[in-house]
């Protein structure tokens, strides 16, 4: 549940990232409320700590749906109002120049990762329409990386999954930065797209994981969690308490 909840809102999963040592892009959060009562003074705060161009997103937002990238501050004051009609959480993130890395993730106390992959997005950046409805965008397993590279990413990987409690699956997104080649965690995807073509099982069945055994591991891992729930004690024993505690 922790996992999930993190996963969903964009804000405190970059925190539990950073409380972790994991680096993230430059971000800057604001409610819809602040926003509302003093828009100059927060556009004011990104041109001076993230500047163009930057992306505007709202916290619990999915598929990159309300994300819009600004160039200018026209075009940042329409994206923070159309990310703040979906949420009232809002953010704004730096541009990374950037290849975009992924990783999924499988397991409980003991997560593994599987081997990169790479996006190469259709538009100039992996928005709805080039995830979804553009057929130009193009999945690259294994991604075209160093060793040394894919084995930081996938240790990465697998902090930022423990990093929010996360359980059972995740798929992991990365920038890695053109000019330094510097691995920056985007987000973690708890409930990543999981047909034959998605990204997830894809990344898993290159690693020697099919699709049939893929779901049979993730069941097994449900019940394994389960399990080990079961074995916590949800009510008191008074047989088990001090005496003086029993008066």
């Amino acid at each position: 549940m922790l996992g999930s909840a993190l996963g969903l809102d964009k804000i405190y999963m970059k925190r539990a990232f950073a409380a972790a040592g994991l680096p993230v892009v430059d971000y800057v959060p604001i409610t819809r409320r602040q926003f509302e009562r003093d828009s100059d003074a927060f556009i004011a705060l990104v041109e001076e700590r993230i500047g163009y161009p930057c992306f505007t997103k709202f916290a619990n937002s999915g598929s990159s749906v309300g994300t819009t990238k600004a160039h200018n501050r026209a075009e940042l004051v329409e994206g923070l109002r159309l990310a703040s009609t979906f949420d009232r959480k809002l953010l704004v993130e730096r541009a990374v120049d950037a290849r975009e890395l992924e990783i999924s993730v499988l397991g409980n106390d003991e997560p593994e990762a599987s081997v990169v992959g790479e996006v190469v997005p259709a538009h100039e950046f992996y928005d709805y329409d080039a995830k979804y409805l553009d057929e130009g965008s193009r999945l690259l397993i294994p991604a075209p990386v160093d060793d040394a590279v894919a084995q930081e990413a996938r240790s990465m990987a697998v902090r930022a999954f423990q990093s929010v409690d996360a359980a059972g699956m995740a798929r992991v997104d990365f920038f890695m930065e053109r000019t330094t080649g510097r691995l920056l965690l985007n987000e973690l995807n708890t409930i990543p797209g999981f047909t034959r073509i998605s990204m997830y099982p894809k990344l898993w069945e290159a690693s020697g994981l099919p699709y049939p055994k893929l779901i049979e591991r993730l069941v097994e891992l449900a019940i394994e969690r389960f399990n080990d729930r079961q074995r916590s004690q949800t009510a008191i024993d008074s047989r088990l308490l001090p005496p003086e505690a029993g008066e």
